[in-house]
């Protein structure tokens, strides 16, 4: 058994935010309350510190299989567990895409093999992301595909998208929408505006997001089905969703830190790690997305964690590849821009990064509850630190933060009643 004391215990699943012991045997959390009296083979005191349900992830790029360069099921896993994040959201942009009851079954046994996470499968709308012929949605399901999208491309045939929707409502799975008009950002490289001009670089307008968006809802809407619109990026985009909320819609959303906490401002110096997929948008865009997150129009917080080579960002800006990656800094990043700022509370930001995302999801896990897992972080809020390259334990580098002083480390993280990370100060 594992007694975790002292803590500051954040859980609105059970309106809990006191300070409280808990109680772990095996996988599972058995006891939360004060002044827990029992033995324990180890006591950790987590006093001064936050205690949270692990978070949980819902867009997440792990290369493998295809990319075991950029990252690979047990790298992103371990970069996962740094960041406190104990569940991820496998997004299906790898070779094979898992579009099939066998590509399935190839990416469930390298994650038995090597996740040091709990990882779920996000299969395709279409067969190979193709935009041609609908996967078979049922069967997916069946194999425990917990959701499905084309992400990194959008369904541009309306009747096709139309008919993914009728097909995820009947198979009741959750349809996860990149919202991309391709005819309006091809070719685009940044945020359409004075920062494209100044660059001489082609800009992709909010248009291209928000129309799509726009377009996605209608049609779930008129299939009586659930759409979730990943990594929200301007203000246009929250109006819409907002909007529909009100009007019944099913409709959930997610954003990404960098959306909040940048700009295109800092796309000015030519950096290709603020290269990314909406791109980073305007100050009035920022303060959207913070409204959208304050008032509940944005439901989580997600990586997008998109890790690359070096070679395929130490290029000319516009052939560099789009994405960040984010897993070991989403929470400092939103401590530091949200926590700090008061655009959410710690209950909030609990919901945003673990409880909504697993409601959305379908999955029994954001909560510290008796008999829960025991998927726990231990989190010292006021530890800053810098941004570097080398201290990522992500294949990849490519984070927009790096050299960045953020607020808040994870000191551990359990998984399944295990310890999967522990801050060690180095020597």
């Amino acid at each position: 058994m594992i007694l975790i004391k002292n803590g500051l215990v954040v859980d609105p699943a059970n309106n809990r935010n006191e300070i409280l012991d808990i109680l772990v045997d095996g996988i599972k959390i058995v006891q939360v309350a004060k002044d827990i009296q029992r033995e324990a083979e180890e006591v950790i005191d987590a006093g001064g510190k936050i205690i949270l349900p692990g978070l949980v992830d819902m867009h997440v790029h792990l290369r493998e299989p295809g990319r075991e360069d950029k990252e690979t099921v047990e790298t992103g896993t371990l970069a996962a567990v740094k960041g406190g994040i104990t569940s991820v959201l496998a997004m299906p942009n790898t070779t094979p895409a898992p579009d099939c009851a066998e590509h399935v079954s190839l990416v469930k046994g390298i994650i038995q093999k090597t996740a040091r996470a709990n990882v779920y499968i996000c299969s395709t709308i279409t067969f190979g992301r193709l935009g041609k012929e609908l996967a078979d949605t049922l069967t997916l399901k069946k194999e425990g595909v917990i959701a499905i999208s084309d992400d990194g491309v959008s369904v541009d045939n309306e009747e096709l998208m139309s008919a993914a929707f009728k097909k995820a409502k009947e198979s009741q799975i959750l349809v996860i929408c990149h919202c991309e008009d391709k005819t309006l950002s091809a070719n685009g490289a940044v945020n359409l505006g004075f920062t494209s001009t100044r660059l001489g670089l082609r800009g992709i307008s909010r248009e291209s997001e928000y129309k799509r968006i726009k377009r996605d809802i209608e049609l779930a809407q008129k299939a009586n089905a659930s759409a979730h619109i990943a990594h929200v990026s301007c203000k246009e985009s929250v109006e819409i969703i907002r909007d529909a909320k009100k009007r019944g819609v099913k409709v959930t959303s997610e954003t990404a830190p960098h959306y909040f906490a940048l700009t295109e401002e800092d796309v000015l110096g030519y950096d290709t790690n603020k290269k990314m997929n909406p791109p980073l948008r305007g100050k009035e865009d920022v303060r959207a997305i913070k409204q959208g997150l304050s008032d509940g129009t944005i439901d989580a917080i997600a990586s997008d964690h998109a890790p690359h080579t070096d070679n395929e960002k130490d290029i000319e800006f516009e052939r560099a590849e789009f994405g960040v990656i984010g897993l070991e800094t989403e929470l400092a990043v939103a401590i530091t821009e949200l926590i700090t700022h008061k655009i959410l509370d710690w209950t909030g930001l609990v919901n945003k990064m673990s409880l909504s995302p697993a409601k959305i999801l379908g999955i029994n896990k954001g909560t510290l509850s008796e008999g829960a897992d025991a998927d726990i972080i231990i989190v010292d809020a006021n530890k800053e630190w810098v941004v570097k390259k080398e201290d990522f334990v992500s294949r990849s580098k490519n984070s927009a933060f790096l050299g960045r002083k953020l607020k808040g480390i994870v000191e551990y993280t359990f998984c399944g009643g295990k310890i999967a990370y522990k801050n060690e100060p180095r020597l």
